[in-house]
């Protein structure tokens, strides 16, 4: 196998097309058909299944895209350290988190392995990240869940075989209007809260999955949005919020906000890698650097 041939099939796998694939490497068609029959031979097995609506990865083309990550990123990084450049650490993050931990992390690491560069790349969805971990497309991501396996808070378990470490905690609020009923209440439980409106972010939103935890199926979920959005109509007296304190804690300084006196467990700022990383050269060192704040 070249590694050619490899970003080619991995183009492939991700334009589902020829011809786009080939777009995307400016390359002529002929030469990604030729590039997979001649991978295809050399393997003896067929890597694609040819439908009218694209390529489809065979049981091996399928096994194969996994190798196929890992060499090309090896490749990579093998050529920036022979060159002498700093290696590079792709560190994903739910946009939530990116303006107030993110910084954290990022001083962690310039302090202890000024060697590496840190690329940032934010996404509001934690599928997302996930996905480009066990593809190889970033090193590692920050996300928030609780427990003792990777999802938790409810999501469905990973695709792929992940590692992580808890970094720190990440304190909740219940929040409300000053004007609210429930204002100035002590020793509220969820079942005073059962005829409230929640203001909510869509279903796999990590504040969203801890109030289901926390509050049951009782308050009426409002979709609003994100945490800003969900903080202002908050604000307005829309509904009840259960949204991370770092986020409130200008509105609860203003008065604006109120915390609702229930008692509400932490989430977990979690860094989760694609265990063979730390097989790479200085990788496991710079994920623990990365993740310990002593």
């Amino acid at each position: 196998m070249e590694l050619r041939q490899l970003r080619t099939f991995e183009a492939v796998v991700r334009h589902r097309t020829v011809t786009d694939a080939a777009g995307a490497l400016d390359l002529a068609p002929s030469s990604v058909s030729q590039q997979i029959r001649t991978l295809e031979k050399s393997l003896g097995v067929p890597l694609f299944t040819r439908r009218p609506d694209g390529m489809e990865p065979t049981a091996a083309g399928r096994r194969l895209l996994g190798w196929a990550r890992r060499l090309l990123d090896q490749a990579e990084r093998a050529e920036r350290d022979v060159r002498g450049g700093k290696q590079v650490l792709r560190l994903g993050a739910l946009e939530s988190l990116a303006g107030f931990y993110v910084p954290r992390v990022l001083a962690r690491l310039a302090e202890r392995r000024p060697e590496f560069d840190v690329e940032i790349h934010s996404d509001r969805a934690r599928d997302g990240l996930l996905a480009d971990v066990i593809a190889g497309r970033l090193e590692a991501a920050l996300l928030l869940d609780v427990g003792d396996v990777i999802g938790g808070l409810g999501f469905p378990a990973p695709a792929g075989p992940l590692a992580f470490v808890d970094l720190d905690p990440v304190p909740l609020a219940l929040v409300a209007a000053p004007q609210h009923p429930l204002a100035g209440r002590t020793g509220l439980s969820p079942k005073d809260l059962a005829h409230e409106r929640l203001l909510v972010n869509v279903e796999a939103c990590s504040f969203r999955m801890a109030a289901q935890r926390i509050l049951g199926p009782g308050p009426e979920r409002i979709k609003a949005g994100g945490v800003p959005v969900m903080r202002a109509w908050a604000e307005h007296g829309l509904g009840i919020s259960l949204l991370p304190r770092f986020a409130v804690a200008d509105s609860l300084r203003s008065g604006t906000l109120v915390r609702l006196d229930l008692r509400v467990p932490d989430l977990s700022l979690r860094l989760v890698w694609r265990e063979d990383q730390e097989s790479l050269p200085g990788m496991r060192e710079v994920l623990y650097a990365a993740a310990h704040p002593n």
